[in-house]
């Protein structure tokens, strides 16, 4: 019996299939984690999420590890630094939003001990489990993603709408969009217990 998985995860791309098999969905508690994600979501608008799978390494070289840190201190010579890494998405405003962004990151942790408190108050502590039986019933977006988006621009963040922060909640297991059928639903959900 074969293994049934998410429609959109690539069996031709192992990056891809990995990423489906042992990360989406899967809750995420650590702050450097959560800001890749952030910033690799941000550099994937408007673009495929496999092209920047396919670069995710090249990213981590690129932003120090994603040490936030490290990023909320990049300077110009650092920005223009990035702009000429042909390993990267070179997108200026993306670029220069990753660095804001570590800088409003780091402001979230001062408020509120961690950006994993900030983030997971938005579903109570506990991820929300659909249960979508086939792909495209799966939205871009919702009420919370649109809540969140929102905040998240009050506080000075960029590059982060609600579409992109709703692929945020479902890479980092706030939310499991994993559909009904694919094996790491129930996987995931058992977890939680």
């Amino acid at each position: 019996m074969s293994i049934i998985r998410c429609g959109w995860a690539k069996p031709e791309n192992h990056l891809y299939l990995s990423y489906h098999d042992k990360e989406w969905g899967v809750p995420v508690h650590d702050d450097r984690v959560l800001f890749e994600f952030l910033v690799l979501e941000s550099f994937q608008a408007g673009l495929s999420w496999e092209l920047i799978l396919n670069k995710r390494e090249n990213f981590r070289k690129a932003f120090s590890s994603f040490e936030v840190e490290k990023v909320a201190r990049y300077d110009e010579v650092k920005v223009q630094e990035l702009l000429n890494d042909t390993s990267i998405v070179r997108n200026k405003l993306k670029i220069n939003a990753a660095v804001n962004n570590a800088r409003r990151f780091i402001q979230i942790q001062e408020e509120f001990g961690s950006f994993d408190q900030y983030i997971w108050r938005f579903v109570e502590g506990k991820p929300i489990i659909n249960q979508w039986d086939k792909l495209e019933q799966v939205p871009p977006n919702t009420a919370l993603s649109d809540q969140i988006s929102k905040e998240l621009k009050q506080k000075g963040f960029k590059f982060l709408g609600t579409t992109v922060v709703y692929s945020h909640l479902q890479a980092t297991g706030l939310i499991n969009d994993h559909i009904v059928e694919c094996f790491r639903y129930d996987e995931i959900n058992s977890s939680y217990q």
